[in-house]
């Protein structure tokens, strides 16, 4: 399916009335080569969307965006693992959802997480105490003009915290077409994140940890069609331990988590401490029980105004900690992906 002038209201979370020149809905492989290629011979920007769920438009689109619509699951068993071979364009807590369903274990903290599972990998989402890359086997690519598709295992993904090599080397000239997961037949839950470590004492279930950490995520981040947002709108900062022993000195009751020879800081929390939480320009603020998310309160504020908002927010806790956040949130202008630094610098 295409459409000319199309509204992406319905197709990204923050609600943004901002249109693009054409939309195309793709179901396979075929046809969004076809459309990338002709579209890049037109010299027009193409941008592959999933469900919209961690982007920010600024403009209206000047070119081609491809509804990535490619599903399929496949699984292979073996004696100890489940091989699961899945299409990029599914839909991520549906794959969690039938993973439950089907007795294969493994992926109950990353439930309700919202987006497809081709950006699953590009972000290395995480939650409760685990992320993707755990369970990540390989990402298979494809460069659209000449149709080459290359598999990366997991260790050449680059996996960090809210990062992989998909949004560096491999990102503008190539698409994500499908995961491989890895999950053990043997499950253990992971109940290592401060807010489950009580669950341990019950007779927990993979259904069990599922249905909490739903509960948890509902009460948590408010449903986008409410209150436009795309989550957390800040990465939680890392920094060295030295500073961080120098901020706990002044601010004695600051959250943290020493992880790998670092310290990690709650951005909201830090958003709290700069009093945001009464902030509110041209209907954007921060949402009143987690202050990383940024809300289009009331569904008519522009991608604009949620930037100059967010530029408050990174501005103001630099300055009172010198600790500069860094966005989380993809930000699209009108002929493409731009990088944030343009608008969050020192």
């Amino acid at each position: 399916m295409s459409y000319l002038n199309y509204s992406l209201k319905k197709l990204n979370t923050f609600n943004l009335s901002t249109k693009v020149y054409k939309l195309f809905i793709v179901k396979n492989l075929h046809d969004l080569c076809k459309l990338w290629k002709e579209y890049e011979k037109k010299c027009m920007p193409c941008l592959i969307l999933g469900e919209g769920s961690n982007v920010l438009f600024l403009n209206n689109f000047y070119g081609l965006i491809i509804i990535n619509r490619i599903k399929g699951i496949y699984i292979r068993e073996s004696k100890n693992h489940w091989n699961l071979h899945v299409n990029s364009g599914e839909n991520w807590h549906y794959l969690v959802e039938f993973t439950i369903k089907n007795k294969i274990y493994g992926l109950e903290n990353l439930a309700l997480i919202p987006g497809c599972v081709g950006s699953a990998p590009i972000q290395n989402i995480g939650a409760y105490g685990t992320s993707i890359k755990k369970f990540c086997k390989y990402v298979d690519i494809i460069n659209p003009v000449n149709k080459k598709i290359q598999r990366i295992n997991n260790k050449n993904c680059n996996f960090k915290y809210r990062d992989s090599i998909f949004k560096n080397e491999y990102y503008k000239k190539h698409v994500i077409i499908s995961v491989g997961l890895f999950l053990s037949k043997k499950w253990i839950p992971n109940l290592e994140y401060y807010s489950i470590k009580h669950l341990k004492n019950y007779n927990i279930t993979p259904q069990k940890i599922f249905h909490y950490i739903c509960n948890i995520r509902k009460k948590k981040i408010p449903h986008p069609k409410i209150h436009g947002n795309a989550g957390s709108f800040f990465k939680n900062p890392y920094i060295s331990i030295k500073k961080g022993l120098k901020l706990l000195k002044i601010f004695p009751t600051m959250p943290y988590i020493i992880k790998h020879h670092y310290i990690k800081l709650s951005a909201g929390w830090l958003i709290n401490q700069c009093n945001f939480s009464k902030c509110i320009y041209n209907g954007v603020t921060v949402y009143s029980k987690q202050s990383l998310i940024i809300l289009n309160k009331f569904n008519k504020s522009s991608g604009i105004d949620i930037l100059n908002f967010a530029i408050k927010i990174y501005n103001t806790v630099g300055k009172k900690f010198d600790i500069w956040l860094e966005p989380e949130v993809r930000i699209i202008d009108s002929y493409g992906e731009i990088n944030p630094l343009i608008y969050f610098k020192k």
